[in-house]
């Protein structure tokens, strides 16, 4: 091994050891001990934090939170709810008004999914958002996260909730390194390992982790100098040592299939409910076979419906 590898394996290893006993020194002190009260005093007003706000809504912002920031999901969020306040009133709308309304979210199947999800709840669950983990799992474009946001953050259930965020903290504060790894399913017996034994609390310190993620342990930026946990952290005791960050970068949207959907989107959106000839759509679209293929994938993911050569958003 040259002299470069054996430095570095000095350098991982004092890491792993500051990590370890600065995992046990914060599970020891109690960690929520710290960020329940820091999150109660600190924590953004937001919709779905607020009293009353309900499992529907909860739903609902879980699905528009996907991928898309806050600022752009709150004002969307209002008018949803007003629109379409309980599941069975969703699932009696049409899937296209649905995707009209999702306007600039993104990510359009996500309206789509929603739509079938309000659906089954309203067939399966008599119109109420169940509370069980399994059965929200069971619920169309729901997954591990979503299920367990919902039943924590709207129900008050104890499990673990685990998002990008909280892996960052996690993997920071505990194991001392810059950017977390793959997901694992470790993640959640680790986040809950920290969970203190207030149920009322453990939901607290689920959205308390998210929030330091978001506001102060930030991908880019941390702010460790104003951390309420920064004594604590297993990075900062490390050095803040950078992290290898693989994660791929986002293929660019200008001149993409994916600026082509949104186009051809919007112009159905524009003119819903009535459909428009195949021929009308992105007549000057740059590239013919670009325009071609975002039609065909839209199909395919049941977001349009061709009626001969008329093409318009999904009516059932």
């Amino acid at each position: 091994m040259t002299q470069q590898g054996h430095e570095r394996r000095r350098f991982d290893n004092r890491s792993i050891t500051i990590a370890s006993s600065y995992t046990e020194r914060m599970r020891a002190n109690d960690l929520a001990e710290v960020l329940v009260p820091w999150y109660l005093a600190n924590a953004r007003d937001l919709p779905w934090r607020r009293p009353g706000f309900g499992a529907w809504g909860t739903l609902v912002s879980e699905f528009m939170l996907q991928q898309t920031p806050v600022a752009r999901v709150i004002p969307r969020l209002e008018e949803w709810l007003d629109r379409w306040p309980t599941p069975a009133a969703l699932a009696d709308s049409s899937p296209g008004e649905a995707v009209t309304r999702w306007a600039n979210l993104g990510y359009p199947r996500r309206a789509l999914w929603l739509h079938r999800a309000a659906t089954e709840i309203r067939d399966r669950h008599g119109g109420v958002v169940p509370r069980d983990v399994d059965q929200l799992l069971a619920l169309t474009g729901i997954g591990d996260y979503t299920a367990r946001a919902v039943a924590v953050f709207a129900y008050g259930e104890r499990h673990a909730v685990v998002d990008t965020n909280t892996r960052r903290v996690m993997a920071r504060a505990l194991d001392a390194r810059a950017v977390p790894g793959t997901a694992h399913r470790r993640d959640l017996e680790q986040m809950a390992s920290l969970l203190p034994d207030s149920d009322e609390h453990a939901a607290i310190m689920n959205a308390a982790v998210m929030e330091l993620g978001q506001v102060i342990c930030t991908a880019r930026s941390p702010r460790c100098g104003i951390c309420p946990i920064r004594r604590s952290c297993a990075w900062v005791a490390a050095g803040s040592p950078a992290t290898p960050d693989i994660r791929r970068k986002q293929a660019k949207y200008e001149g993409s299939d994916r600026q082509a959907r949104g186009a051809l989107l919007k112009a159905l959106r524009d003119a819903s409910p009535d459909p428009l000839p195949r021929a009308a759509l992105l007549v000057d679209w740059h590239d013919p076979a670009q325009r071609d293929r975002a039609l065909v994938s839209l199909e395919n993911d049941g977001l349009i419906e061709p009626d001969g050569e008329l093409i318009g958003l999904p009516r059932r």
